[in-house]
C-alpha cells in the first residue's frame, strides 16, 4: 500500500476487548476507527479470563453502542446467590433478586471470548476497520502525529494512537513508558470446568476461606454461562506444579467439587500477579493513550481488569474526540492530558483496592488470620461481619474519586 493509504486519524494496538471498546466509542462520536491486531482473524482465545462484567461495564458498552450492554447481559447470567463460609462453617449468604430483563443487572457473567463475539460484532456493524497479522513493531510519537511501524515493514501515520495491545504492549515499552510496581509472590491456580447440563450444581457463587477438605486453602467457586470457574490459593512453601498441572488438578478437584468435574476440566492456569500501573498514561506528546493491561495490571480481586480497561477505553476516545475539535495544539494535548490523568488516578485507586483485597486474603498474615478468626465466631451475633468476610476478598466497592461520565 502507498503511505496515502496508510494515513488514519486514529489506530488502536490490539483487538482485545478493551480495543474493541475504543472502537466502538470512536464510531460513536463519528470517528473513523482502524484496529492493528498482531494475530489472524479467528484466532483461538483459549479460557475464561475476564468472567465478570460490573453494571458500570455493561452502562458503559450500552451507551457507546445501543443494544451490546443488554446483549452481553443476556447471554451471561446473574447468580440468584452467593455464600461464604470459614472453615466449612457459613458465616454469609446474599439472594439476589431475579433481574428485570428490561433494565442492565448488576453484572453479568460469561467467558471473555463470547464478550469478545459479541463486541466484535458490534464494531462490524458500526464500521471499524481490522487490520490482521499486523504486529507492531515500533512507534515514534512527534508534534505532529505517531508514526506506526509494523514488523512486515509498513509505516502508519495516526493524530493518535490508543495503546490496548496488552500487558506485554509494544506501544508502551517503545513509547517509552513504564509499569510500576510490586509483582507478588502468592501463587493461584484458576481452572474451567464444563457444566453437566444432566445434573448442574446449584447456581451460586461461593468462597470458602480455608477449606478444610484441601488443607485450609482458599476456594473460590464462580459460575458462568455454560462453566464454573474454581480458583485456588496456594499456601506459602506449595508447588505450583504439583497443584497446577492437568495431572495435579485431577487430584485435588475432586475434594472440592464433585469427582465428575475432574474429566470435564477446559482450561487450567497458574498466575502470581503484579500490582502495576504506568508512569504516565500519555506520552510526551501527548500523541498516545494507554487503556487496559497495556497501561495496568492488578490483582483479580474484585474484576478490576475488563471493568476498568472499558472506561480506560471511553475516556480515552473522549479526550481524543476533544483534542480532534481543539482550536489549537495547546488546547489539544490538554484533552489529551486530562484523559490520561483521570485514569491514572483510577488505575492507582484499583491497585489499592486489590491490595487491601490481597491482604484480607493472605493466610501467612498472622494478623489478618487473628480479625478473619474473631469475625467468623462472632457473626452469630454481629452478623455485618459476616458480610465483611463476604466483600473482604473483593477490596472496597466504592469508585476512584473524580471519573467523568461525559461520552
Amino acid at each position: 500500500m502507498s503511505s496515502s493509504e496508510l494515513k488514519r486519524q486514529v489506530i488502536i494496538a490490539g483487538a482485545g476487548p478493551i480495543g474493541l471498546t475504543a472502537a466502538l466509542a470512536l464510531r460513536h462520536k463519528g470517528i473513523p476507527a482502524t484496529i492493528l491486531e498482531a494475530e489472524r482473524e479467528g484466532r483461538p482465545r483459549p479460557g475464561s479470563r475476564a468472567i465478570y462484567l460490573h453494571n458500570a461495564t455493561l452502562q458503559h458498552l450500552e451507551d457507546i453502542h445501543p443494544g451490546l450492554g443488554f446483549t452481553l447481559a443476556r447471554h451471561g447470567i446473574v447468580w440468584p446467590l452467593k455464600r461464604s463460609l470459614f472453615r466449612g462453617k457459613e458465616v454469609y449468604v446474599k439472594k439476589y433478586p431475579t433481574p428485570d430483563p428490561s433494565v442492565l443487572p448488576p453484572f453479568t457473567s460469561l467467558p471473555q471470548d463470547e464478550a469478545e463475539r459479541h463486541m466484535y460484532q458490534a464494531c462490524l456493524d458500526a464500521g471499524v476497520e481490522f487490520v490482521w497479522n499486523t504486529p507492531v513493531k515500533e512507534v515514534q510519537s512527534s508534534e505532529q502525529g505517531v508514526k506506526v511501524i509494523t514488523e512486515t515493514g509498513d509505516v502508519w501515520q495516526a493524530d493518535y494512537v490508543v495503546a490496548a495491545d496488552g500487558a506485554h504492549s509494544v506501544v508502551r515499552k517503545t513509547a517509552g513508558l513504564k509499569l510500576e510496581g510490586p509483582r507478588h509472590k502468592d501463587t493461584f491456580i484458576v481452572v474451567d470446568v464444563k457444566e453437566d447440563p444432566e445434573n448442574p450444581l446449584p447456581l451460586e457463587r461461593i468462597f470458602h476461606y480455608q477449606h478444610p477438605a484441601i488443607g485450609e486453602r482458599n476456594v473460590l467457586y464462580v459460575p458462568f454461562a455454560g462453566h464454573w470457574r474454581i480458583d485456588l490459593q496456594l499456601l506459602s512453601g506449595d508447588d505450583p506444579e504439583e497443584f497446577g498441572s492437568t495431572e495435579g488438578v485431577k487430584k485435588w478437584l475432586p475434594k472440592v467439587i464433585d469427582k465428575k468435574y475432574a474429566e470435564r476440566i477446559t482450561w487450567v492456569s497458574t498466575y502470581q500477579f503484579y500490582q502495576v500501573v504506568a508512569d504516565s498514561f500519555t506520552d510526551a506528546h501527548r500523541r498516545i493513550l494507554l487503556t487496559g493491561e497495556a497501561a495496568h495490571l492488578f490483582a483479580p480481586f474484585g474484576a478490576r481488569g475488563m471493568n476498568s480497561g472499558v472506561p480506560d477505553a471511553v475516556i480515552a476516545v473522549r479526550g481524543i474526540a476533544e483534542a480532534l475539535q481543539a482550536a489549537d495544539p495547546e488546547t489539544a494535548k490538554k484533552a489529551i492530558l486530562a484523559a490520561a490523568e483521570e485514569r491514572k488516578i483510577a488505575a492507582e485507586h484499583n491497585r489499592k483496592g486489590a491490595g487491601i483485597a490481597l491482604d484480607h486474603l493472605q493466610g501467612d498474615s498472622p494478623f489478618m488470620n487473628m480479625k478473619r478468626e474473631l469475625a467468623a465466631s462472632l457473626v452469630p451475633i454481629l452478623p455485618q461481619l459476616g458480610r465483611w468476610l463476604d466483600e473482604g476478598p473483593y477490596g472496597p466497592k466504592f469508585g476512584p474519586p473524580e471519573l467523568t461520565t461525559k461520552y
